[in-house]
């Protein structure tokens, strides 16, 4: 899965077309903390929740918690503007 279809995934109402693929990972590297971009795109580099949690020193708990912020920040008006085409980039 790329990163494009994993991000409309967790907004919850998206605003049109999102940019490419290099734009939203410029986004997501400004707006997220790196742990938080970390844990999005482990999964997309093929790496399990076990190896985040013993690399990152996370337990299942705090990975939930992480992934439940990154969908929190996400669904926030100006980062979706700044991940839609029809949005302001900062």
């Amino acid at each position: 899965m790329e990163l494009r279809e994993t991000i409309e995934g967790m907004i919850d109402k998206p605003l049109g077309r999102m940019r490419d693929e290099e734009a939203v990972e410029w986004v997501l590297r400004r707006r997220l903390t790196k742990k938080e971009f970390k844990v999005l795109m482990g999964p997309l580099r093929g790496v399990s929740d076990a190896q985040l949690q013993e690399k990152l020193k996370l337990d299942p708990k705090r990975l939930a918690e992480i992934r439940s912020s990154i969908r929190r920040k996400l669904n926030q008006d100006r980062i979706k503007q700044e991940l839609y085409e029809t949005g302001k980039a900062s």
